[in-house]
C-alpha cells in the first residue's frame, strides 16, 4: 500500500544565499516535504518512515551545509530524504525563502524539486 505523508513549514535558520550578508547573518527558511511510502497496513512505526525522522534529517541538512542557491539546498534535502529508507517511493521538497533580498513587496520565493513518481 502507498501512503502519502506531508510535512509543511519546517522552520530552520540557516546561512544560504549569494549575498555576503545572507552568508554572515542568515535567515529563516521554510521547508515542505511530501513523500510516498510503500508500507504494510500495520500499526507499527517501523512499517513506515517517521515524519519526525524526516524533519530531523531536513533540519540537519539545511543547517549543517551552506549553499549559494536554494535550488542546491532543495536538492540536498531531496537526496537526504530519498536515501533515508528503501520504503520511500517518491519525494518532493520545496524550500521557501520568505526574506529573500528582493526590492519589491512579495509574499514568498520557493524552489521545488522532486524524484520518483507520485501516485494518487
Amino acid at each position: 500500500m502507498r501512503y502519502t505523508i506531508e510535512l509543511k513549514g519546517l522552520e530552520v535558520y540557516a546561512y544560504h544565499g549569494v549575498l555576503q550578508h545572507e552568508k554572515d547573518y542568515g535567515q529563516t527558511f521554510l521547508i515542505d516535504c511530501v513523500y510516498q511510502v510503500e508500507a504494510e497496513a500495520e500499526d507499527q512505526l517501523n512499517a513506515t518512515v517517521s515524519y519526525a525522522a524526516v524533519a530531523d534529517l531536513l533540519a540537519v541538512t539545511a543547517t549543517s551545509n551552506r549553499f549559494d542557491l536554494i535550488e542546491s539546498l532543495a536538492s540536498a534535502c531531496l537526496a537526504a530524504v530519498a536515501n533515508l529508507d528503501g520504503k520511500i517511493a517518491a519525494v518532493k521538497v520545496t524550500v521557501h525563502k520568505p526574506q529573500a533580498p528582493i526590492e519589491h513587496k512579495f509574499e514568498d520565493v520557493s524552489v521545488s524539486v522532486q524524484s520518483g513518481r507520485f501516485e494518487n
